[in-house]
């Protein structure tokens, strides 16, 4: 920890943000070196001022900064700082890239890194299309990457981990003030299965300036960003445009055009952004940068289980819109207790999404026609 000593030092210097600290370790190699420059060399960086100078050179380290740096020690986080090889590569290229993070987990190293968020206040579609893709995106190497928040960014996080791949949650908070409080174990479940990250101290809380920022390191570290569900103002929209303005891939997936939720992912279509009705469509972009051991083909549609008579009624009477299981009773003239068990199995073989309140629909790229 004595090493991190200096970083959190200079970070703590009145009129250091980001985009100068970066100029000052360019300039003089590390942090410690930054403390111990002179007045004229400090000045010759650009955005260096005589008034800066002389906060620089008076500065003292606060009491706090050590007080920090034994609590990351004692819950077992770790620091990566800019010059860590473990740092994000593609993060190093933003403009203002935060001197280091704070991780509770294992950074990946290798793999593509692919943004997926969306609302906060998803639709089952939303829901289920995140799950889905992200499951098939991880399949191919594919490291996703997201926020944490309701919604899509859990859909994202969880799929990746139920196909037993690799996620990062970028989080607008500190590591001790998780938010949502519900997604607590879905916190740790990332550690385990990657990791979770943070630009923000340990006790920092859930500020709404604090999720612009956010947004900004996960499309700063991922190769593309992809849209699920999006009002016309929503801040997924922030991070599609952060990853426009950082030279990466933006995609969008369509939604219900009758639906206020995807007006903002058809905008970005509109716009220019690559529609996406499966993983393959995300894949094609990045062929230039993957192995021959990762995908080099779309990735092949799962064939359809064998169904029973029953179960193909049953699959013949969903779509992508969830309906409740009284309606679908109803309308197969079957009793409640025996859909359920209907259900169930076609659950277990993938080809069904139950949502809360006891609504159905077809898992996401499932086409009845074609069984």
């Amino acid at each position: 920890m004595a090493s991190l000593r200096p970083w959190f030092a200079l970070k703590s210097v009145p009129g250091v943000g980001n985009l100068l600290f970066r100029r000052l370790v360019e300039q003089f190699g590390s942090p410690e070196a930054v403390l111990c420059a002179d007045g004229p060399a400090l000045q010759s960086v650009q955005g260096v001022t005589a008034r800066l100078v002389a906060t620089i050179r008076r500065h003292r380290v606060p009491d706090a900064v050590d007080r920090e740096l034994e609590a990351v020690r004692k819950k077992g986080y770790t620091i990566v700082t800019q010059t860590d090889p473990c740092f994000p590569p593609l993060l190093r290229q933003i403009p203002d890239p935060p001197p280091f993070l704070y991780v509770y987990g294992t950074l990946p190293t290798t793999g593509l890194n692919i943004a997926v968020v969306g609302s906060r206040n998803a639709t089952d579609y939303g829901i289920s299309t995140t799950r889905q893709l992200c499951m098939d995106l991880v399949r191919q190497q594919v490291n996703i990457v997201s926020g944490m928040a309701r919604g899509v960014d859990t859909a994202a996080h969880s799929g990746a981990i139920a196909a037993g791949g690799c996620t990062v949650s970028v989080l607008g908070t500190g590591l001790d003030q998780i938010y949502p409080r519900e997604n607590t174990r879905l916190f740790h479940q990332i550690a385990e299965n990657g990791a979770v990250m943070t630009e923000f101290s340990l006790d920092t809380g859930p500020d709404a300036h604090h999720f612009p920022a956010r947004n900004r390191i996960i499309s700063g570290m991922c190769h593309g960003s992809v849209v699920v569900e999006a009002t016309g103002r929503s801040g997924s929209l922030i991070t599609a445009r952060l990853a426009a303005e950082q030279n990466r891939e933006v995609f969008a997936v369509p939604g219900n055009i009758h639906s206020f939720k995807s007006v903002g992912t058809h905008t970005l279509i509109q716009a220019g952004a690559k529609l996406v009705v499966h993983a393959g469509d995300v894949l094609d972009e990045f062929l230039h940068i993957q192995t021959h051991e990762q995908v080099a083909s779309k990735p092949p549609k799962p064939s359809t289980p064998a169904l029973t008579e029953d179960e193909a009624m049953v699959i013949d009477s969903l779509e992508a819109d969830s309906v409740h299981i009284d309606d679908l009773s109803r309308r197969l003239a079957l009793s409640s207790g025996r859909l359920s068990g209907l259900l169930l199995q076609l659950e277990l073989k993938g080809l069904v999404v139950q949502s809360p309140g006891k609504r159905f629909c077809l898992m996401p790229g499932i086409d009845p026609k074609q069984r």
